[in-house]
């Protein structure tokens, strides 16, 4: 005889998949094409407004200045007024920020629209995070989180698939192939907007779809896992200086350097294998894939297995050893090959390392706590912006700077034990 609750759980964590995954997926999606979608725009952007490398990638870097500073604030005011509303702002403002790069005049401008670019998506990536603890108890927020981050990995295949095409638009209207990687990838957020306004509810108390006895168990066993702690507004902000989420945010920094320092990077290093714009977008969809594979296997395998210092820590000591090969070995499949396995590993590793925060903060302080850590750890995307282009030129090799971030992960790896071991010691929040 099948257990009630039991069935009562699978029927309401699907229901609410179903209806709210599909949308924060192309959400995020639309989200990553739009940060990223500069590793594409580089190719001709560079030569086109006579820039640096290295200045380039500080420009391309400072929306990470952006998105660090209005992080925390975004999500406290996520969790006062709601994700319909909130999520709708942030989609329209980066949006009509992404059509505007399309007409970067000079180098100043570049740099004001990549910094208000990261204002305006700050709070998009955390408040996911925190509404999905909203939504969701605690033994199915890894894979969530790891579905959820699914939507980068297509992100970066879409846009190497269509980055490389873009660029081959060069002239049509008058308008430079570069152009066009900001005008077609900017237009999907302002677009969608109004049908996040229309759609999303704030929260399970707001959903019409959700049957009463679906949300009773929803808010009861979300409920039980707080301990009875009432959510609200008053200390929020102390989460933020809660010792446990300043290790956190110390331990993250490593994984959105490499990753981004890596996306950033990868097609600069596969144009060095002499290949066209168009061939280099198809090339670059292959490791991304690869990505989208291990984000839906490695969650699933700790929510089996029991999640361990092995989920986060194994992943990204497996990125290094790829990373420190794939300059080391001889030949453009051998080390695109490592590439491959390198992109995959980074990622894998996150959807286990955010169910962390949610296991000792709840409410507004989980929404303070997740957006400080995620706003510290992605200073990370600041640093490998700049570290990148400064280890090429110092070197001359498109490869060098993939030793950089091997060396960033390896450390890394080292000190998810020493974080995941404070942790367990630490008593939980009061």
């Amino acid at each position: 005889m099948s257990d009630p609750s039991s069935a009562l759980e699978r029927a309401t964590v699907g229901r609410v998949t179903r209806r709210l995954m599909p949308l924060f997926c192309l959400m995020y999606l639309i989200a990553y094409i739009d940060r990223q979608n500069v590793s594409y725009a580089k190719l001709d952007m560079v030569s086109a407004l006579g820039l640096s490398e290295a200045a380039y990638g500080l420009g391309a870097s400072l929306f990470f200045i952006g998105y660090f500073l209005f992080e925390a604030p975004a999500n406290l005011i996520l969790a006062r007024v709601g994700a319909r509303v909130w999520f709708a702002r942030i989609m329209f403002s980066w949006g009509l920020v992404t059509l505007a790069l399309g007409f970067t005049q000079n180098a100043a401008m570049f740099y004001v629209l990549r910094f208000l670019l990261g204002v305006a998506e700050a709070g998009f990536f955390p408040g996911v995070l925190y509404v999905l603890t909203l939504w969701y108890p605690q033994a199915h927020r890894a894979r969530m989180v790891g579905l959820f981050m699914i939507a980068s990995a297509f992100a970066n295949a879409v846009g190497a698939a269509i980055g490389g095409l873009l660029l081959g638009m060069d002239g049509f209207l008058g308008l430079a192939g570069w152009q066009w990687v900001f005008l077609v990838t900017g237009a999907p957020a302002v677009l969608l907007a109004p049908y996040v306004l229309w759609r999303l509810p704030s929260g399970p108390s707001d959903a019409r779809w959700l049957p009463d006895v679906e949300k009773s168990w929803l808010a009861s066993t979300l409920a039980a896992e707080r301990g009875g702690e009432v959510d609200d507004h008053r200390g929020a902000w102390k989460a933020i200086f809660d010792p446990r989420v300043l290790m956190l945010a110390g331990l993250y920094i490593g994984m959105p350097l490499s990753a981004y320092g890596l996306s950033y990077w990868l097609p600069t290093i596969v144009k060095s294998f002499g290949v066209s714009n168009t061939v280099n977008g198809f090339i670059n969809v292959i490791p991304w894939l690869l990505v989208a594979v291990a984000l839906w296997f490695v969650p699933r395998h700790a929510a089996r297995h029991g999640a361990s210092a092995w989920h986060i820590a194994g992943p990204v000591l497996l990125a290094a050893v790829a990373l420190s090969l794939s300059v080391i070995l001889p030949g453009a499949a051998l080390k695109f090959t490592m590439l491959c396995i390198a992109a995959p590993a980074i990622f894998a590793a996150q959807p286990v390392f955010w169910s962390l925060p949610p296991s000792f903060l709840s409410g507004p302080r989980a929404a303070a706590g997740i957006a400080t850590i995620n706003a510290v750890g992605n200073l990370g995307g600041f640093i490998a912006q700049n570290l990148v282009p400064v280890v090429r030129d110092a070197t001359g090799s498109e490869l060098a700077p993939m030793l950089a971030l091997a060396a960033v992960l390896l450390v890394t790896s080292l000190l998810i034990f020493i974080v995941m071991g404070r942790l367990r010691k630490m008593s939980p929040a009061t």
